[in-house]
């Protein structure tokens, strides 16, 4: 064209004359201008300028808003666009949002060794079991509550000097007890809305009942041979008073950990410890030895009384033998006196002279003085010297 000189403006000098300086469009070649560009040195294309830039990712935000994009053309400061608008997508999108965070609010997952309790508009809908359940919120609330875990609570353990544990006995002796309950929860509702602080009152009846139990007994069977006993009536109390206050809570056991006098006096108690066990062990000796004693008394007796009555049978036999031989004796001699008589004799000298030495002389021998002796075989003798050798 001849009225243009050359460049890729199409505006390079002027024209007719004139001083304004522009080109055939209206628009400064050389000029900076707002979300213009500029001309590089040796005629290449334009750079773009930082507000151009901005703003240009703002109206692509706009379009992403649901608004509409910048003015065209110039861009200038009176082309801005509108606010943002709400369109379909958008509040399809927002609703899915508001349902994903419903969901993720109202979804719940109980583990195992847990329970949850649900609530109505803060009043008790229903205890859960493990596994995923749906609480819809905001109407329906839930807690989580560990149900097989054992809890302890330890009472009168506080070291020496602690008072924590310090009893009174039923024959008013003071006694330093230590002790511990193990429990568990077995309804979490009525856990967590009828005991406002479950561990306190847990503690509380626990020490309320063990001093009961212990003003009720004697201080030597509390050190010695009762606390088996003391810590199985020591639970049933326990479990009997929470059961009237609907606590939901269990005692699994009781642990009776310790039962002394207070340190104070504790080595003069030891000492009388000692003596009464020393005391009771010398009344165990005596009483042995004195059933020892005793039995062989008895026995002795007995043996006596049988000796006795043996001695006694025997006379009597031997009374009733010689009753019955002398009556019939005298039924033989009855019949034959002379016979009888004799033979009587010579039994009773065989009786006299059985065990004797004798010599037997016979005065009808020679010599006339009766010195004659008579020959004897002693054959009594021959088997004694027989038997000897």
């Amino acid at each position: 064209m001849a009225g243009q000189s050359g460049g890729p403006w199409g505006g390079g000098g002027n024209s007719g004359g004139g001083s304004g300086g522009r080109n055939g469009g209206g628009e400064r070649p050389g000029g900076n201008r707002p979300g213009g560009g500029r001309r590089p040195e040796g005629g290449g294309p334009p750079i773009p300028e930082i507000e151009e830039l901005m703003k240009k990712g703002q109206d692509q935000l706009r379009v992403l808003m649901g608004g509409r994009g910048g003015g065209g053309g110039g861009g200038g400061a009176g082309g801005g666009s509108g606010g943002p608008q709400l369109t379909r997508g958008t509040v399809i999108i927002g609703l899915l949002v508001v349902v994903g965070l419903w969901l993720f609010a109202s979804f719940y997952t109980v583990k195992p060794e847990e329970r949850a309790v649900e609530l109505f508009l803060g009043e008790y809908h229903r205890t859960t079991g493990p596994g995923p359940h749906l609480a819809p919120w905001p109407l329906v609330t839930y807690e989580k509550v560990v149900v097989t875990s054992e809890r302890n609570e330890d009472i009168g353990v506080g070291g020496r000097g602690s008072e924590q544990g310090l009893m009174l006995t039923g024959d008013e002796n003071i006694v330093d007890i230590d002790f511990q309950v193990v429990w568990n929860i077995s309804d979490p509702s009525k856990y967590l809305f009828n005991l406002r602080d479950p561990r306190m009152t847990i503690r509380a009846v626990s020490e309320s009942a063990m001093r009961e139990i212990i003003a009720q007994s004697q201080l030597a069977p509390i050190l010695n041979r009762d606390r088996g006993a003391i810590a199985s009536r020591l639970e049933d109390l326990i479990q009997s008073t929470l059961d009237s206050y609907d606590s939901g809570v269990q005692v699994v056991r009781v642990n009776f950990d310790k039962a002394d006098p207070p340190h104070q006096v504790i080595d003069a108690f030891r000492e009388v410890q000692a003596a009464e066990q020393k005391r009771d062990r010398l009344e165990k000796e005596a009483d042995a030895y004195a059933a020892r004693v005793l039995a062989q008394a008895r026995g002795e007796a007995a043996q006596t009384l049988e000796e006795a009555e043996g001695y006694r049978a025997q006379v009597v036999n031997e009374a009733e033998g010689e009753a019955s031989r002398f009556s019939a004796v005298l039924g033989e001699y009855r019949k034959a006196p002379e016979v009888t008589r004799k033979r009587l004799y010579l039994e009773a000298m065989e009786d006299v002279l059985g065990d004797m030495d004798k010599i037997i002389l016979d005065e009808n021998q020679t010599g006339g003085g009766g010195s004659g002796v008579v020959p004897y075989l002693p054959l009594n003798e021959l088997r004694k010297n027989s038997g000897g050798q």
